[in-house]
């Protein structure tokens, strides 16, 4: 079954148009979604708005939209005066430059939609994604919809074109922001571990469709057992495994668990790994003894 186009728009650089479709990326239908109700009935309860001083029921049609500038002050617009400010809807995506593919992170993206071509519009849009394959360049662009002007990226996508919504720079926190702590040196064999680590689970494809969503597919379980009157099974969790603090030692049981530690790593960290190895020893000896005299000690005590 076909898509179903969400929206029409013309891409244009220089003084060439393209008319194309949007399509959705996502499927809306797989979220689980659950109503509000009530208890004493199963009746789905309405939500209102209440005026907290008066307690006063609002109706929503009577509301005005204020912006808070201070501590319970407020300016007011009317729908008119918004939507007087609001970007007028145009079917314009306007590219104004074409960057490489990788200079944009993807902390940038938000909204995905496919790109289609409408009847006339095929062969310049074949042309345009074949040009940005072979240079590996995407296109920015400016593109106006739902009141809103928004930034856009265009780049190619199996055999077709995929436009992104990104955010703008200032809808992003900056990265100084994060504490790292104090800057740490790596000891020897640490990041030969970690690299060895890394190429043992790599994978040279991303394979999306060996991921599920685990607890959709529980809920959707639970869901269905309650639909045919079964009673929800509960799934035994798997014990929380030991804490290892020594980085080093967490990378060779990491390793040992997926493989056998490669002979280079395991030397630079040998010695670290024996030392720490040999004081659980000698404190697990001191515990045994410490269990086998406490019964002497009560015996001449008594």
């Amino acid at each position: 079954m076909p898509a179903r186009s969400v929206g029409t728009g013309t891409v244009s650089f220089g003084l060439v148009s393209i008319p194309v479709r949007l399509y959705s990326t996502s499927e809306t239908s797989g979220g689980v979604r659950f109503n509000m109700l009530d208890p004493s009935d199963n009746t789905r309860v309405k939500q209102q708005l209440v005026n907290p001083r008066t307690g006063v029921i609002v109706e929503r049609k009577e509301t005005i939209k204020g912006y808070e500038f201070g501590k319970g002050q407020y300016v007011t617009f009317s729908d008119e005066e918004i939507k007087d400010l609001q970007e007028k809807a145009a079917p314009a995506i306007e590219i104004t430059e074409f960057v490489p593919l990788a200079e944009v992170e993807p902390i940038y993206f938000e909204k995905s939609y496919y790109l289609g071509p409408e009847k006339g519009g095929e062969r310049a849009y074949r042309l345009l994604s074949e040009a940005m394959r072979k240079t590996g360049r995407s296109a920015l662009a400016k593109h106006a919809a739902r009141g809103k002007q928004y930034l856009v990226m265009l780049r190619p996508f199996a055999s077709g074109l995929l436009m992104q919504q990104l955010k703008y720079e200032d809808e992003l926190k900056s990265f100084d922001e994060v504490p790292l702590g104090e800057e740490t040196e790596l000891k020897p064999g640490e990041l030969e571990l970690a690299v060895q680590l890394i190429e043992q689970i790599a994978s040279d494809d991303f394979k999306p469709d060996q991921y599920t969503d685990e607890v959709r597919k529980r809920l959707w379980n639970a869901i269905q057992s309650k639909i045919d009157g079964r009673e929800i099974a509960d799934d035994e969790t798997e014990a929380p495994q030991a804490q290892i603090i020594d980085l080093m030692e967490a990378l060779k049981a990491s390793l040992s668990k997926n493989g056998e530690v490669e002979a280079d790593g395991a030397a630079a960290a040998s010695k670290p790994a024996k030392k720490a190895a040999a004081q659980r020893k000698a404190t697990k000896k001191k515990r045994v003894r410490r269990a086998a005299s406490a019964p002497a000690k009560r015996a001449v005590a008594g």
